[in-house]
């Protein structure tokens, strides 16, 4: 239901909406005279919750300021709690909202996956787990994955090949060569032997590792009774391999193979790092710092507390949490466990392997910390020199524009931004540039300028103190131009221009009035302006690199008579490119729905 306050009131009374909330579980929603959301929020029951932040006087600061600005009030009444912890959580990582603790969202976690082929194949993965294949994991970074398949292929040398590649070997790969695959490809392996390796790579990857240690030990004394001595030399590797892993990955773990999450704080002059380190099968995969927003004036509890409710937000949830002492909360253990399918614990009491495991956590946090205090320490100082060179003492979001195309093809625009310190890749837009002569730089730029300030000139989206335009003096007049017709003349223009020898450290900035002035090489300011062209420039050349990639992909299988948008979707799933395509043999391309044997030659033909 929504409940707002009579139009053009000069103060917002709330006492009419307190009295018509119902003492059931909910969401609630704070909004500002513009429409804007203040605050998000779950409560069990709606009537108490809501009314406390107009009864209390011990409230701080911060959100004494947001309550003075509500003017509107939405609720919306949930069948549980849980369900209300769901809400709420979506709302805050869509909506943002300005006085809510805020953790930056990874969209997904990479996984080790074992395939459901014959021949499995050892690869790494992000995305949303399938049923078909195994998933090992979640892994706090891409290193920790791929550092563990590396191991893997050390210790079992399972196949990390393409399937389209494994079909088409005649002869053993390199990777043969080095000892890092058993080539099942070209058949030196029997199916049962690649399968026993399976199995101990799955045993080893949930932390089973004593029974692969017992296997693989059987197994060589019982080729060496045998006089298979090739073979026990090769099982005898392979433990060697293992020790070398355990000593290097397992953390001691008494209680067998124990799935966790350590969740460590660490809080100093209004930082706040909270650091996440992952056990599974008793192996420690690593760690990942978090770094909230809007978190200054939190208790250590609440901002561990809405930690995991924003983090295990949709995703697994292992069956252990361990925390420090004092941050234990039963109810939201229920409410995750609810969401899980199975029981989650949260462990404040820690002791023995859990004290360690948490010191280390700990440990990382505040050397996450620190080194963060040191590189805000650095862009500050980048920041205030900018701000004095450009007599601009209030400069804090920055807005860059770059173009990137080949010869006019594939033409993209990015918009990167720079605030509080930091580049917001959140916020971040890429535009796919058409309707324009290919090569048009500045059309393409007036077309970008345009769809992102268009919206700004609407009264929607966030307002840049600055905008930084990568190239020279005609660029910056297309920039001027578009504002002007947005009716946005106060906003601060600034070019980029390479210099006459487009070497770094000689950039020229070049202002609406004609004028240019260059930065010394060494200057903070110049670094940073450096810092915040070069990310536009990597976010608009990747942008144009996949959108080139695609149309190129397209295009060539376009083509072909016969090849149809069906015909050509099925093809691309089915070997996963249009390079596995072209390497494909005509029997292969008939395995293709819609593909008959005519199709496939003429398909052969066109890409040989």
């Amino acid at each position: 239901m929504t409940l707002q306050n009579i139009l053009g009131a000069e103060k917002f009374d709330p006492k009419p909406i307190l009295a018509s909330l119902p003492l059931l579980p909910g969401v609630y929603r704070y909004f500002d005279s513009k429409g804007e959301v203040l605050y998000v929020g779950k409560a069990k029951q709606l009537k108490k919750r809501v009314s406390s932040y107009f009864q209390k006087t011990n409230i701080s600061p911060r959100i004494r300021l947001m309550v003075s600005h509500i003017a509107r009030i939405e609720t919306t009444v949930t069948r549980s709690e849980a369900e209300a912890l769901l809400l709420e959580n979506n709302l805050i990582k869509s909506l943002r909202p300005r006085y809510n603790i805020l953790f930056r969202d990874d969209k997904s976690y990479p996984y080790i996956v074992l395939t459901g082929e014959e021949f499995p194949r050892l690869t790494y993965y992000r995305g949303t787990p399938n049923r078909q294949h195994q998933y090992f994991g979640p892994y706090p970074n891409s290193y920790a994955a791929k550092e563990t398949i590396q191991l893997l292929q050390k210790i079992f040398r399972i196949r990390t090949c393409e399937d389209s590649v494994f079909n088409n070997r005649t002869r053993p790969c390199l990777l043969h060569q080095i000892h890092r695959c058993t080539a099942p490809c070209v058949k030196l392996i029997s199916r049962a032997d690649y399968q026993a390796d399976i199995r101990n790579a799955v045993l080893l990857l949930q932390g089973r590792h004593q029974e692969v240690e017992q296997t693989l030990r059987t197994a060589m004394e019982h080729a060496a009774d045998e006089m298979r001595y090739e073979q026990a030399a090769a099982l005898r590797d392979q433990l060697r391999a293992l020790h070398t892993v355990q000593q290097k990955q397992f953390v001691e773990s008494t209680g067998g193979a124990t799935d966790a999450d350590i969740i460590a704080l660490v809080q100093r002059d209004g930082l706040v790092c909270v650091n996440l380190a992952m056990v599974r099968g008793g192996r420690h995969l690593g760690d990942k710092s978090f770094f909230p927003e809007h978190a200054e004036d939190l208790s250590a509890d609440e901002i561990v507390q809405a930690f995991i409710a924003q983090h295990y937000l949709n995703r697994s949830v292992p069956p252990l949490l361990v925390l420090g002492a004092g941050w234990n909360d039963e109810t939201l253990a229920q409410l995750l466990s609810e969401q899980a399918g199975h029981a989650v614990r949260i462990s404040q009491a820690a002791s023995g392997e859990r004290k360690q495991w948490l010191e280390m956590a700990q440990r990382n946090a505040l050397l996450a910390l620190q080194q963060r205090e040191m590189q805000r320490g650095g862009q500050k100082l980048r920041l205030d020199r900018l701000r004095e060179f450009l007599d601009m003492p209030d400069l804090l979001r920055i807005e860059c524009f770059d173009i990137s195309h080949t010869m006019g093809e594939a033409t993209v625009a990015s918009c990167v931004v720079y605030e509080n310190l930091e580049m917001r890749s959140a916020q971040y837009r890429r535009y796919n540039i058409t309707g324009i002569t290919p090569g048009d730089d500045y059309a393409a730029m007036r077309q970008a300028l345009t769809r992102r300030y268009q919206k700004l000139a609407m009264g929607e989206g966030a307002r840049p103190d600055l905008i930084l335009i990568d190239g020279g003096l005609g660029q910056l007049h297309i920039a001027m131009e578009v504002m002007q017709e947005l009716g946005l003349n106060d906003l601060v223009l600034v070019g980029v221009a390479k210099g006459e020898e487009r070497k770094a450290g000689m950039e020229q900035l070049i202002f609406p009035d004609g004028t240019a002035r260059q930065l010394r090489s060494d200057d903070p300011a110049l670094h940073l302006i450096q810092q915040i062209r070069d990310e536009a420039h990597r976010f608009a050349i990747t942008g144009h690199r996949a959108k080139r990639g695609k149309a190129r992909t397209a295009s060539s299988l376009e083509e072909i008579s016969g090849v149809g948008d069906k015909r050509r979707r099925n093809l691309l799933s089915h070997f996963g490119g249009l390079r596995e395509v072209a390497q494909a043999s005509v029997e292969q391309l008939c395995q293709v729905e819609g593909i008959s044997k005519a199709l496939a030659e003429k398909i052969y033909q066109q890409l040989h």
